[in-house]
């Protein structure tokens, strides 16, 4: 009779067990995600991280990459445009002119 009620108690605490243990691999992989995702816009060369060239600082708005003189750019350290998000802006065929007269 112990025997059945102590089995009953384990299979009884077995959920809350696993699901805890899934919330907590699962909170690790979203803020690896995260964590990758805001680390974008640095360039890995020859095994080492390293600044995109076409960073810029603005006063008020902080570092932006991409060419700031695109209609397209995101105004974003993380992302160039949404045309060519990963880059380079050098030689895109999507470039128009920021419109300056608004």
């Amino acid at each position: 009779m112990l025997q059945t009620i102590l089995a009953c108690f384990l299979v009884g605490l077995m959920p809350p067990v696993v699901s805890v243990l899934v919330m907590r691999k699962a909170k690790e992989r979203a803020q690896e995600r995260l964590r990758r995702a805001t680390q974008a816009p640095v360039v890995r060369v020859l095994g080492r991280n390293q600044l995109p060239n076409d960073r810029h600082h603005v006063e008020g708005v902080g570092y932006i990459i991409g060419d700031i003189t695109c209609k397209f750019n995101a105004c974003s350290a993380y992302i160039r445009c949404a045309v060519n998000p990963s880059g380079p802006c050098e030689n895109c065929c999507s470039y128009e002119p920021r419109d300056l007269s608004k």
